[in-house]
């Protein structure tokens, strides 16, 4: 039994752990800046297909991680100045539409520089097979994802919690008027805002281009868990997207193994399990990282 159920907690585990990133990005943007970003999914598709080009042209996987999710942060923050920030004063309705006609030129424009079909996104042999803990085997790849998404996480936490620009951008969350009056340059927290959500989605959607595959529509597939696991989780926390992500990946698996027909549905039933006794969400609150 356990050498059944083992394998599917890590997958619910590592599929929570990239709905939780996401998600995260997306509250940072939200709440801070009250955009709804509907491009999110494209951010994570543009980092998969730039990591795929520097292995392509003989860099390794690590090194495109890294090179791929600055350049999508470099992006994000351009998209950000040039389109996003003139919508700040308006009601979110305009952000949203904006960001949904950014994501469907993104998504195009992926078609005809990538082709619309997958293309062999390749994870480094040493990643490949699989590791035995004790009498349960696990894939290599996923434990790996597993861990470094632990490490992004924390150190996203320590930034927030335990730096002085972390601790503005949450000040900035709770009151940007306040924060403005004190000098503080809040078109620039914005933008640091908006950068480090795009690095986050950025940082998934190369890892997951390895997992699930990379084609133009990669990243917006993992967009709507996201706005449920915000949903969940409550708008405002960071701690709840961590648990929601975890929780929604959690019984997606666990759920597939045992009524696989409902494993498509279980996300939005939980959803509304959460919502009818807390209305918040598990750790809502209004406005505010907690």
């Amino acid at each position: 039994m356990i050498e059944r159920l083992a394998p599917e907690v890590v997958n619910g585990i590592v599929l929570g752990s990239f709905y939780a990133i996401v998600a995260i990005g997306l509250s940072l943007i939200m709440n801070l800046t009250g955009t709804i970003n509907l491009a999110h999914g494209s951010f994570m598709t543009l980092a998969g297909y730039l990591a795929f080009a520097i292995m392509s042209r003989g860099g390794s996987f690590w090194v495109a991680l890294g090179g791929a999710a600055l350049l999508t942060m470099v992006v994000g923050v351009a998209v950000e100045r040039l389109f996003i920030a003139r919508l700040y004063k308006r009601i979110p309705l305009y952000s949203l539409l904006l960001t949904f006609g950014l994501s469907l030129i993104a998504e195009e424009s992926f078609r005809l520089i990538w082709g619309p079909s997958s293309v062999p996104f390749a994870v480094p042999t040493n990643l490949q097979g699989s590791t035995a803990l004790g009498n349960i085997v696990l894939p290599t790849y996923r434990l790996v994802i597993m861990g470094a998404l632990v490490i992004v996480i924390t150190a996203l936490l320590l930034f927030l919690y335990r730096t002085r620009l972390g601790l503005r951008l949450r000040g900035a969350v709770q009151d940007p008027d306040m924060m403005a009056a004190l000098g503080t340059n809040t078109r620039v927290l914005y933008t640091v805002n908006f950068a480090v959500g795009v690095l986050l989605a950025a940082i998934a959607g190369i890892f997951a281009a390895g997992l699930l595959g990379l084609q133009p529509t990669m990243g917006n597939s993992l967009l709507m868990p996201a706005f449920i696991t915000v949903v969940i989780g409550g708008m405002g926390s960071l701690i709840g997207s961590i648990v929601g992500g975890l929780l929604i990946g959690l019984t997606v698996s666990i759920t597939t193994l045992y009524l696989p027909a409902a494993s498509e549905i279980v996300m939005y039933v939980l959803m509304a399990v959460v919502l009818l006794v807390r209305p918040r969400g598990l750790f809502g609150e209004a406005g505010i990282f907690g």
